[in-house]
């Protein structure tokens, strides 16, 4: 028997002081209602309506027994809200900081198109680390080396000068005893500032002859940003970050790091809905290439 159902007619019955309208307003038939109330008469072992009238009149026992009926119906509407709340939950997703507004919002609308509400928190790589672990999100974009990764961004070196040259070397930066004014230098943002990226391009600089205080982190991509804008200094940026601040933008010529980024989930979240629906999406968002590998997704 669905003690549910039945109790619903039963209360619904009783709140319209009749068959027909109170199945109505129950959305049941008055058949279904009629066979239902009669169903949880036969469970309890007693009536719960007088047949005598012509309209439904309580039994004693019936009377006694609305209230917990009542509560029974309320407790299972909450439920079934509670459910499809849980259901349409947004996924809370931490990505890059570098990602633009632009890009995340026809990330959003196209997560949409394949039923899935995001609720967007952009953060740094270490940040997102800690957003996941501690279950503030339900799915991150972590910074892996490119080698782990479903997604890569190739990155370079960008500045405000364009020397009409199709890649830039390192080494050209180093200062000579003629050289005038002071060193070029190369700033890392804070996206770009996690081992897999730093080490090489630090290496690199040795390697090449640079000062230490030619490679540098910086705080926050504005500031970098500025002091490339006002100087002759370069950001290692994507190349769409590099159009984005107007800046000309060369591939490395020793070598050439890339973000890599792997869709990590929570080890209660469903990564399906995301990574199977939504890959292409991503790599859009985070102007990365074709998605590599089979997609993969890890748990924490």
């Amino acid at each position: 028997m669905d003690l549910v159902g039945a109790c619903r007619a039963f209360v619904s019955v009783s709140e319209y002081g009749g068959f027909t309208d109170g199945a109505a307003a129950a959305g049941m038939s008055q058949s279904v209602a009629s066979r239902r109330i009669a169903a949880l008469e036969e469970r309890f072992g007693a009536q719960l309506f007088e047949r005598t009238s012509r309209r439904p009149v309580l039994t004693p026992f019936g009377r006694d027994m609305l209230a917990s009926a009542v509560q029974l119906v309320h407790a299972a509407d909450v439920l079934l809200a509670e459910a499809e709340a849980v259901k349409h939950q947004p996924w809370r997703l931490a990505v890059p900081a570098t990602c633009s507004a632009a890009a995340l919002a026809r990330l959003v609308a196209e997560a949409r198109g394949h039923g899935v509400r995001l609720d967007i928190r952009p953060a740094g790589p270490s940040r997102r680390k800690e957003l996941l672990h501690a279950h503030q999100v339900r799915a991150a974009l972590l910074a892996v080396p490119a080698q782990e990764a479903s997604w890569s961004v190739p990155l370079g070196l960008a500045g405000v000068r364009d020397g009409g040259a199709r890649r830039i070397h390192v080494e050209t930066l180093r200062l000579g005893r003629a050289s005038k004014g002071p060193a070029r230098r190369i700033w890392i943002q804070p996206e770009d500032d996690v081992p897999h990226i730093r080490d090489p391009l630090t290496r690199l600089r040795d390697a090449a002859g640079l000062r230490p205080g030619q490679v540098l982190a910086a705080p926050d991509l504005t500031g970098a940003a500025a002091e490339v804008l006002c100087s002759d200094d370069l950001l290692l940026c994507s190349r769409a970050q590099a159009d984005e601040l107007a800046l000309v933008w060369l591939p490395i010529g020793e070598l050439t790091p890339r973000r890599g980024y792997a869709l990590t989930v929570t080890a209660d979240g469903d990564p399906l809905p995301m990574a199977d629906r939504l890959g292409e999406a991503i790599a859009r968002c985070l102007s990365a290439e074709d998605p590599g590998g089979d997609g993969e997704r890890e748990e924490t």
